[in-house]
């Protein structure tokens, strides 16, 4: 299948670093981040677990939960931990899902349909399991990422984009390329300029389609 933004993403029940999880249930009541890598013990994934960690308080202000996912398993996940934590300078407390037999990175679309797993495979038999989905409370898909091998994901960005998700969720602003928490919005197109005015306060009006407001708190 193939998932676009607003789709209700699809429920799996896997066994992860931290035990067994229903998806849709262990995300809750809180927004989620699900990323991939295509194999344990590789270096830039190295650094992308470590970088996840680091922000692990930046993700509980945020009610986010963050969950990582490999084709490899649990005994693997398990002993990794401790070279990311090494790396990281913090521990690595999110759960890892195994997903040997490939199963939820077709079921994300991650992978074609007839990707496998050779004898004594490499990261590059599984180089396109390197995704980053941005789930909500409603479980529907709010914004998807997908990186080559060779350039390891900018969580900071990761971590912007979630400010904006949350930020517009349920309001009628969008935020503009390269916003920051704070930072004027958008207005949407569906309020004329009084129903904006009354709803937001000052205009700052660039073009008749483009009008900013200060970010509602």
């Amino acid at each position: 299948m193939s998932l676009r933004i607003n789709d209700v993403v699809p429920d799996f029940t896997a066994t992860t670093s931290e035990g067994e999880i229903s998806f849709h249930d262990w995300i809750g009541d809180s927004y989620a981040i699900l990323f991939s890598h295509p194999k344990d013990f590789t270096p830039v994934c190295t650094t992308e677990f470590g970088a996840v960690a680091q922000l692990a308080d930046e993700w509980a202000k945020r009610n986010t939960k963050v969950i990582g996912i490999s084709v490899d398993g649990v005994e693997e996940h398990s002993r990794w931990k401790g070279d990311i934590e090494s790396v990281a300078g913090a521990p690595a407390t999110f759960p890892i899902i195994a997903d040997k037999d490939l199963e939820i990175a077709k079921l994300y679309d991650m992978l074609p349909g007839d990707a496998y797993l050779p004898d004594g495979r490499t990261p590059n038999d599984t180089a396109t399991v390197r995704s980053v989905f941005l789930i909500g409370p409603d479980k529907k898909l709010r914004l998807t990422m997908t990186y080559p091998m060779s350039v390891g994901r900018n969580f900071a960005e990761v971590l912007r984009a979630l400010d904006a998700v949350q930020a517009t969720d349920g309001n009628p602003i969008a935020a503009p390329a390269n916003w920051t928490p704070g930072q004027d919005v958008i207005v949407a197109l569906s309020l004329d300029d009084d129903a904006a005015r009354a709803k937001f306060g000052d205009l700052d009006i660039k073009l008749p389609y483009l009008r900013f407001a200060k970010q509602p708190s």
